[in-house]
């Protein structure tokens, strides 16, 4: 009972800490942010809301103004029986990339996922 009220705690106190921590969103105009969100639309991101390196990429998602889905893997079974059963594993932060072929690719580790996002729309 402890532990799980202190991981509760902490949970909290990432969550603030992301609020506090926002960054701005850059300015873009709405046919520019239509095309980004287009380019978005085959990701999804497979998180838990209170994981800090999740945080890290809504955090660099939010930098680049980047609308990604994203999916609750403990919080919801369809997102974290997606998540074990395609991606191989249970583990988040997780990217997924439909690609234009109809190819799913799965990207593991929240620097790699930063990487990509930000080599594809820095």
């Amino acid at each position: 009972m402890l532990l799980e009220s202190a991981r509760w705690l902490v949970g909290q106190v990432v969550l603030a800490v992301e609020k506090l921590t926002a960054p701005t969103p850059p300015q873009r105009s709405p046919e520019d942010q239509a095309a980004i969100d287009a380019r978005t639309a085959n990701l999804a991101i497979y998180q838990f809301r209170a994981c800090p390196f999740c945080v890290k990429v809504r955090q660099a998602m939010r930098r680049l103004g980047l609308n990604i889905k994203l999916r609750d893997a403990r919080g919801d079974p369809r997102w974290e029986q997606e998540l074990r059963q395609q991606g191989g594993k249970y583990q988040v932060p997780c990217l997924r990339v439909e690609n234009d072929d109809g190819s799913v690719e799965w990207l593991y580790e929240s620097k790699d996922i930063i990487d990509w996002l930000e080599a594809r729309f820095a």
